[in-house]
């Protein structure tokens, strides 16, 4: 499984957009099971395209291990990745998730 992931990172990595696509694709239905791997990668990279891929995979796990990242983005300075942090908030659909999204919009931070 590591393999999997490691391959599908290649692929994001890749200078050619389809490739790249390729690869998001590919992990994507496995998110879920590589959760703190991609946590991981969206820690440690640089490249904001690629943390905007990796915060969606980590939105996509629909895990409540997801939640202190997605929370710390949704209130970070990116508009991007707030975007895909709200996201994985709505799709992780846990008390705790929606009160963030509740107090974001209360407090102006989203729409």
């Amino acid at each position: 499984m590591a393999n999997r992931f490691q391959q599908a990172m290649r692929l994001m990595r890749n200078h050619d957009a389809q490739t790249q696509e390729d690869g998001f694709h590919q992990l994507r239905p496995y998110a879920a099971q590589h959760l703190d791997e991609l946590i991981t990668e969206f820690n440690n990279e640089t490249a904001h395209g690629l943390r905007c891929w990796l915060l969606e995979l980590i939105g996509e796990a629909h895990s409540e291990q997801a939640l202190p990242v997605l929370v710390e983005q949704l209130h970070g300075d990116d508009e991007s990745l707030r975007s895909w942090a709200v996201r994985g908030l709505e799709k992780l659909d846990i008390r705790p998730a929606r009160r963030h999204i509740h107090q974001a919009r209360a407090t102006g931070l989203i729409p």
